[in-house]
């Protein structure tokens, strides 16, 4: 069992975590806060409409379509759900990751509001025009990334015109460096854990005069965020659609991997907005190492902890100690279940959905993106864990919705686990609160 200390948190601050001696365990913890502000409070940035114009906008990319929802019923049969539907996000404009969908919103509302228009006004055409480009005069972005997010703002940059510049965390795969080098981007790797970058990041960018792009947020710093976030509910939207389409059942449960929150609170509030109380529950997953929703669902705080250290896992999309305030204020309301996971969940996952089940289409997934598959076929494979699946509602009649938000961006690391067998799962164990 993970011995953890927390020291108590300052009126409306962030408390540190000063203590964590890990084990490979996945631990689970109810929400005990789920629904104290009642039915879609503080989900209103979210609303159908508000997602419409967001789609929009992402319409007028080219090259933009829905990335692809895979049903896996031989899966979902063989772990006794209804149905199992997985959405792909290696094919997001070519980019491997879904984290683009943000990037490229909010940067568009950003210019949108420099140049005093509405962004209905503003399709992608007229936004990258010269007249455009002349009217706004040079702009740097910045932001710090593990790699896709990051990606996704160089790229936006460069079709813009514009300059960005990135810095990534220590332990960042060189691949992923070179891959927003190759954007066009000023890169460079750090010796700071993703959160230090972060605030790197900004005290660069104050000197400099750039405009930072962050997917997390802080006190001082929320539209950008916000609107980040709001760009992540294309890919929710999408999904909903596609199995309306199908005639398929709506979901009943969504498991949703968390760094910063950004996309997990995202997907939480689209469907809360949309659905109402038919939304699903929604499990949070998270890097063992960096688990700081679990770890603040644990201490029942109603201000993020946050995780400390190396922040050291084969998961670097979800290498995140501090909670973006404005996902922690959704998560903590409204998911149904918190969970930290060990790598070997995330290897196991990729290995699952690479190499199917017989009738089931494979599925490339990277390290963040399939740590839910992972956990979801230890979860009901494993006899011992009937408490959570029961407190969860899993069973025979439960269609799961899962979200593999990039593929291989480190074709490295991905061969050493799917090919070579890193990060076996032999003796894992499951605890709950």
């Amino acid at each position: 069992m993970n011995i953890v200390r927390f020291s108590g948190p300052p009126a409306g601050g962030v408390a540190t975590l000063l203590e964590v001696r890990t084990v490979s365990e996945i631990l689970w913890v109810q929400n005990a806060r789920r629904l104290q502000r009642g039915p879609k409070a503080g989900v209103e940035a979210f609303a159908p409409d508000v997602i419409d114009s967001v789609r929009a906008f992402h319409a007028t990319i080219p090259g933009y379509e829905p990335t692809p929802l895979v049903g896996l019923p031989a899966l979902a049969a063989s772990l006794g759900l209804a149905s199992l539907h997985v959405k792909d996000e290696s094919r997001r404009f070519g980019l491997n990751a879904f984290k683009v969908l943000g990037g490229s919103y909010a940067i568009a509302r950003l210019l949108a509001r420099r140049l005093g228009r509405d962004l209905s006004t503003l399709p992608y055409p007229v936004l990258t025009s010269e007249s455009v480009r002349a009217e706004l005069g040079p702009m740097v972005f910045a932001t710090t990334t593990d790699g896709n997010h990051g990606r996704g703002v160089a790229w936006t940059a460069r079709v813009l015109g514009q300059r960005a510049v990135v810095y990534m965390p220590k332990g960042t795969a060189p691949f992923r460096l070179e891959r927003i080098r190759a954007e066009g981007a000023r890169a460079e790797i750090l010796d700071r854990n993703y959160d230090d970058c972060v605030r790197f990041t900004a005290a660069e960018a104050e000197r400099e005069g750039w405009v930072v792009v962050q997917d997390t947020a802080w006190e001082g710093y929320r539209d950008i965020p916000l609107w980040i976030m709001e760009g992540y509910g294309t890919m929710v939207a999408e999904a909903l659609d596609q199995i309306e389409a199908r005639g398929d059942a709506l979901p009943t449960h969504v498991f949703i991997q968390a760094g910063v929150g950004s996309l997990a609170a995202a997907v939480q509030a689209v469907l809360v907005a949309r659905l109402g109380e038919a939304a699903p529950q929604v499990i949070v997953v998270e890097a063992e190492r960096a688990a700081c929703f679990y770890k603040s669902a644990l201490a029942g705080n109603d201000v993020p902890l946050a995780v400390t250290g190396d922040l050291d896992t084969v998961m670097a999309g979800l290498a995140c100690g501090e909670a973006n305030v404005i996902a922690f204020d959704i998560l903590r309301d409204y998911a149904a279940a918190f969970l930290s996971c060990p790598d070997p969940v995330s290897a196991r996952g990729m290995r699952l959905l690479g190499n199917p089940l017989r009738g089931d289409a494979p599925i490339v997934s990277g390290e963040s993106g399939a740590v839910t598959a992972g956990l979801l076929s230890f979860l009901m494979a494993d006899p011992r864990q009937r408490p959570l699946r029961d407190f969860l509602g899993l069973g025979a009649r439960s269609s799961v919705l899962l979200f593999s938000t990039e593929g291989d961006t480190d074709p490295d690391r991905y061969r050493s686990i799917v090919w070579d067998g890193e990060f076996p799962t032999v003796g894992l164990s499951l605890e709950g609160r």
